[in-house]
């Protein structure tokens, strides 16, 4: 394993794990608030005893997001110090606004886990609320910086330097919004269908044993009430999804069109060019194996044309080719996962429409849909990033640095990378054991 490689997987895998914590912690909150502020209008004791449940889970979440985010923050200059040599002065604001927002999201935590019977409630209700928005805040300027690195703007690379550096310019990147809105939504789909199918999976049990106490009645009704809450955001979540993927789709044909024409490994450039799903590339050949070609429809979805020309990898110099492979198979799956949802978010939201949401919930084969989904707004967040990270090789700056350029000298890089994969494994153990035992006091 080279040293550029292993680097590089370290970074993933940090990326990998943090990203699931963050999401959480985006997410959540707002979960949290909705079943706060029904309690406060009913005072319906199952929403008291879900909003303590959740506030927990968005502590322990907090403090693992944190750690997490504090390691990716420290690999950037150790692992790419020449990288952050350049870029340090140039996104140094996002990521500034973001510990402002990381703080302000730790003290109206604070306030709402030690506020009980201590503030006015709406007060109370409202520090939760800002929980939320500090922590969507904070995930936006960090995208931003992301952003950045695959459009980059705010200077003048003269002779391997940065002039004339307008760090507004680079904080507001033509990616940046596209990219922020994109990544929120994912984080509240994500979230709102893991929650949702966690409840499920526990009504699909108290189904199984049959049981008639008192104690069970009352579990039935606490995760009646989070699955509704939790289906709401994550369907809504999903449903406006594909909206904010085609914005970027068309940004990311327009500004990297190298990382498009991998994603559908379009290897020929062509009018009318089609969309294909599932396949196989074959990079020796220039061709794609058992997709299903869709015809013109890539050139709408690109350039809201079909006719439009969709530029190829025969345009694109070779050296210059992100991996084609695990660009695709990671497209096509965040594809399939999020018209999943979709699907599933568009039943929920129509039996709420109607008036079927007691029918549909009381339905084992509706539940256990649920339970499938489980995983997969985090399975389409992760093979979203590969997309986004690997998409843009070989640049770490797109088309001005190049990541083998960025790399530390040290060597040896293998041993932190092993020994981080290692915390990250330990700490998502320890995340888990935290929330079983959490959920189990209601199961």
């Amino acid at each position: 394993m080279t040293d550029l490689f292993a680097a590089r997987s370290q970074m993933a895998i940090s990326l990998a794990f943090h990203i699931v914590f963050a999401c959480i912690g985006i997410a959540m909150p707002f979960l949290m608030a909705v079943a706060h502020w029904k309690w406060l209008r009913t005072k319906n004791p199952a929403f008291l005893d879900l909003t303590q449940k959740w506030s927990k889970g968005v502590a322990i979440f907090f403090a693992t997001g944190a750690v997490s985010g504090t390691v990716l923050s420290f690999e950037l200059g150790l692992l790419w110090p020449n990288f952050m040599k350049h870029a340090g002065a140039i996104i140094g604001m996002p990521f500034s606004w973001e510990g402002a927002a990381f703080f302000l999201e730790a003290i109206a935590l604070g306030l709402f886990l030690y506020g009980w019977k201590r503030v006015p409630p709406w007060i109370h209700w409202a520090s939760g609320v800002m929980v939320g928005v500090c922590g969507v805040l904070s995930g936006l300027f960090v995208v931003c910086a992301n952003a950045w690195m695959n459009t980059p703007a705010g200077f003048k690379w003269v002779n391997g330097e940065a002039i004339d550096i307008d760090p507004w310019a680079a904080m507001f990147n033509p990616a940046a919004l596209v990219q922020g809105v994109h990544m929120t939504i994912a984080a509240f789909q994500a979230t709102g269908f893991a929650v949702a199918g966690v409840h499920a999976i526990a009504l699909l049990k108290g189904a199984k044993q049959g049981a008639k106490s008192e104690q069970s009645a009352k579990a039935r009704e606490f995760h009646r009430h989070a699955l509704k809450i939790a289906i709401g955001m994550g369907a809504v979540a999903a449903l406006i999804q594909p909206l904010s993927g085609d914005w970027l789709a068309k940004t990311v044909a327009k500004r990297q069109p190298a990382k498009l024409a991998a994603m559908e490994s379009l290897f020929i450039t062509q009018r009318s060019a089609p969309l294909v799903l599932g396949g196989i590339p074959d990079e020796e050949n220039k061709t794609i194996r058992y997709g299903l070609h869709i015809p013109g429809l890539l050139s709408f979805l690109a350039h809201g044309n079909f006719r439009a020309e969709v530029k190829g990898l025969d345009r694109i110099p070779r050296e210059e080719w992100p991996p084609i492979l695990p660009v695709h198979l990671a497209f096509q799956v965040m594809i399939f996962c999020g018209s999943f949802l979709a699907l599933v978010g568009a039943v929920s939201l129509g039996a709420l429409w109607i008036r079927r949401w007691n029918t549909l919930v009381d339905h084992p084969n509706f539940l256990r849909i649920l339970a499938i989904s489980t995983p997969l707004g985090f399975l389409a967040i992760e093979t979203g990033w590969v997309v986004t990270e690997v998409g843009r090789q070989p640049w770490i700056i797109y088309g001005i640095m190049k990541t083998k350029d960025a790399v530390t000298p040290m060597p040896g890089l293998i041993v932190p990378m092993l020994l981080f994969s290692f915390v990250y494994l330990f700490l998502s153990f320890v995340v888990t054991w935290l929330m079983v035992r959490q959920f189990r006091h209601v199961s």
